[in-house]
């Protein structure tokens, strides 16, 4: 009977250590999976970052293209505006001129009408050249 019980002893703790060494190595399985999950989420979180501050880079950069822009659009804004009130300006100093041309000297005014032809068809020659 004794040695019934020293079997049963010896298959007690045998089962005992063999028990603790499957969860021993089921333990260590699951440390080294949580290690790797939480290097992949280390990971993420670095991409995610990087993207954040990328992203916010580019937003900036829109940011000042789209002021530089702005400013360009009003400056263009400003220049239109004056070069219509000066070709106003210009158009009326020319019909005054025509007027005094033609009711005082009537060649002169033909070849100043010549001058001003040239001189535009020479503006509208420099302005292609200056387009290509």
């Amino acid at each position: 009977m004794q040695v019934s019980i020293v079997f049963v002893v010896i298959a007690f703790v045998s089962g005992l250590i063999i028990g603790l060494l499957i969860l021993y190595i089921k333990m260590t399985s699951v440390q080294k999976k949580l290690k790797s999950s939480a290097g992949y989420l280390e990971s993420e979180k670095l991409i995610k970052e990087t993207l954040q501050k990328e992203l916010k880079s580019v937003y900036q950069a829109k940011e000042t293209i789209e002021q530089t822009l702005k400013q360009r659009l009003k400056e263009a804004a400003i220049l239109n505006k004056r070069m219509d009130e000066d070709i106003l300006l210009l158009q009326k100093s020319n019909d005054e001129t025509e007027a005094l041309l033609k009711a005082g000297q009537p060649e002169l005014h033909a070849l100043k009408l010549q001058l001003i032809e040239a001189n535009n068809t020479v503006a509208r020659l420099k302005g292609m050249l200056a387009q290509k």
